[in-house]
């Protein structure tokens, strides 16, 4: 016998909830009083968006005593935000990377494609878009010094996450450790990165690592910095892969190694599969957080997105729309972060699914 369900028109819905809201007179002065600071707050700023805003002109149309938003500033800095001090004719380099890498990420999305051939494409696109962007195959060569925008902003993060994962199963594994001497390593290890802020890793390697190196060995900056953030990010994923692990029961281990699986064998195909499907959330949070600690790279005189786009409001003829700036900035990580956290939901019941069907 089937059941069917009938749902309330929607003229109904809303007269259920308005009754919900009414029901108590306190429950309709919250009402009120939410609407009222509604109104209070969302007109100005509507008017400032949009009623009054300058979508296209220079900048004496902004500074016109009416003029609201100037978006016109945006048309014209856009580019600058994006790429910052990359050379204007050359912009399609680090732009035809940003787009290879997204697409990228699209499949990656998609449990179908997954295996170890995806590692390969990743470790190539990559490499790829670290020679585009240089100019080390299509000259001429560009300095990392006028890199700069949403191509470090993603590359950083995503490297430095791609490359702290094996480094953070290692750390986890070996904190589990009945080997004292390769336990406390890892314990050292992962309490002395979790312990300092990413702005003091970021010095050192700025700061410390040049004084350690050899005279005349020269390391890049920015790959100081990506392997600072690397290490930093390998001992937060670390302790989310540990708490993983822990929470299986100690009998997975017990029966695949009764089963004759080696301890290799038993994490890469029993304990691991289970501990980073339970940790995806925590997994998710790290990598949004890392890519908004990115904007901490200014402080080593590296602009990513964010300091791009306050650089953008110093232009003389241009000065002072930061609100603009911070608004498109806002935006952009705004997007990355809540599709990161809405596919980590997707996958999550995806994966629920699979183990049920």
């Amino acid at each position: 016998m089937t059941m069917l369900s009938f749902q309330a028109p929607p003229n109904a819905m809303l007269a259920k909830r308005w009754k919900l809201l009414s029901a108590h007179p306190a429950n309709t002065a919250i009402t009120l009083l939410l609407v009222a600071l509604l109104v209070w707050f969302g007109l100005p700023i509507l008017r400032w968006a949009l009623l009054d805003a300058v979508w296209w002109g220079t900048a004496d149309d902004c500074a016109a005593e009416t003029a609201g938003a100037c978006w016109a500033f945006l048309a014209v800095k856009l580019r600058f935000i994006l790429f910052a001090f990359y050379p204007p004719d050359l912009q399609w380099r680090p732009a035809l990377a940003v787009a290879t890498t997204l697409i990228l990420l699209i499949v990656t999305a998609q449990p179908r494609f997954w295996g170890r051939n995806l590692v390969a494409v990743w470790l190539a696109t990559l490499a790829a878009a670290g020679l585009l962007i240089s100019g080390t195959v299509i000259g001429p060569p560009i300095s990392t010094n006028q890199w700069g925008g949403l191509p470090i902003t993603l590359f950083v993060s995503i490297a430095g996450l791609g490359f702290a994962f094996p480094i953070a199963v290692a750390m986890a594994l070996a904190r589990q450790s009945r080997m004292r001497i390769v336990r406390s390593l890892a314990v050292g290890y992962i309490e002395i990165l979790r312990g300092v802020p990413m702005i003091v890793v970021l010095y050192v390697a700025m700061l410390i690592v040049p004084m350690a190196l050899p005279a005349g060995a020269l390391v890049d900056k920015l790959l100081r910095a990506q392997i600072g953030i690397t290490l930093f990010t390998s001992a937060y994923l670390a302790e989310i892969i540990r708490a993983g692990l822990q929470a299986l029961p100690a009998g997975q281990t017990d029966a695949a190694l009764a089963l004759g699986l080696t301890y290799w064998q038993t994490a890469r195909l029993v304990i691991l599969p289970q501990a980073l499907r339970a940790v995806i959330p925590a997994i998710v949070n790290l990598s949004v957080g890392i890519l908004l600690n990115t904007s901490l790279l200014a402080v080593i005189g590296i602009y990513d997105l964010l300091n791009a786009a306050k650089a953008s409001a110093t232009d003389p003829q241009w000065l002072g729309y930061y609100t603009e700036a911070y608004i498109l900035a806002a935006a952009i990580y705004f997007a990355i972060s809540y599709s990161a956290s809405r596919y980590s939901l997707w996958l999550e019941r995806y994966l629920r699914a699979s183990d049920h069907s």
